[in-house]
């Protein structure tokens, strides 16, 4: 069924993917950000998220000019998918990265509850799991990583996306609105399968990312399993693939690289340690990009 979607930061890495997505099942999209999005049939509506007015505006606006053909307003926004953020950290000084993450999330949060839209879809980031930007060498607490996982991050952008979670939570509370909080995993684009030889002969290199990784393309069929599943309020879901970027079984290979970090139940011969178990079972995600596809056999 055609949803209309609002979606911020889709001229991002994992938005220009994740919108032809979109579209391709159907759906309508507006993009807001502060660069446009080359895509046919979608309007990027340049918006400051971090101003609650302009927030508000974006979120009850027509999508295109075929809108005013109606007579009859702005149609109604089914969903608000966002992505827009500061990406990591040493772009911005700590504090505005810090700030503009909580912030922007903050303003389409409220903006999208208060204008009646319930089901809005939020990138956490494997970065809560506190070893992607960790001082030092910091071992994860146990394997796998899944949802229920104690996050602790010490970095500003890590950091910001776990209040950007706790904002989430807080307003399907206080609304009954279904948020969902996808900690996205390493954005890996088609072209970017070039780079997965290294990191098979580096294996110490991927441990900041867990081994693991989503594809772009497989990042848009989360998003819209998120919008067709309704009914969960808040929720947590991994957003990864499949497989760990290894040649060994799982548990040989983290026992190997990460032997300090318990291995808490039976892990699948080739199961990424940042598991994405909870998307199969409840969103009934398929992985359609693993990387062997793509990366002649090391």
């Amino acid at each position: 069924m055609s949803k209309r979607i609002v979606f911020t930061g889709g001229s991002g890495k994992a938005g220009r993917h994740a919108v032809p997505y979109l579209l391709s099942k159907g759906h309508k999209v507006l993009n807001l950000d502060l660069v446009p999005l080359d895509c046919p049939g979608v309007n990027t509506l340049f918006t400051d998220l971090t101003d609650s007015g302009q927030t508000f505006n974006a979120l009850s606006m027509h999508f295109g000019f075929d809108g005013y053909e109606t007579g009859k307003g702005p149609a109604p926004v089914d969903a608000v998918v966002h992505f827009a953020a500061v990406p990591r950290v040493l772009l911005k000084p700590d504090n505005a990265t810090f700030e503009a993450n909580v912030v922007s999330t903050y303003n389409v949060i409220e903006a999208a509850v208060k204008l009646g839209i319930r089901k809005v879809i939020i990138a956490s980031s494997e970065t809560t799991y506190g070893v992607c930007f960790a001082e030092g060498d910091k071992d994860f607490h146990s394997f796998p990583l899944e949802e229920d996982y104690d996050i602790d991050p010490m970095d500003s952008y890590g950091l910001s996306k776990l209040v950007n979670e706790k904002t989430a939570r807080a307003f399907a509370m206080r609304t009954g609105a279904d948020i969902y909080a996808l900690r996205i995993g390493n954005v890996i684009e088609p072209n970017e399968y070039d780079r997965f030889p290294a990191f098979i002969a580096d294996p110490p290199s991927r441990k900041r990312n867990a081994w693991s990784y989503i594809d772009a393309r497989d990042l848009g069929q989360i998003v819209d399993l998120c919008i067709k599943k309704d009914g969960l309020g808040f929720q947590v879901f991994n957003a990864v693939n499949d497989t760990i970027t290894a040649n060994e079984p799982t548990e040989a290979f983290l026992k190997r690289y990460a032997p300090k970090s318990p291995i808490t139940r039976p892990l699948g011969e080739r199961e990424a340690p940042l598991s994405n178990r909870k998307i199969r079972e409840v969103l009934g995600f398929k992985e359609e990009h693993d990387w062997r596809k793509y990366v002649p056999k090391a």
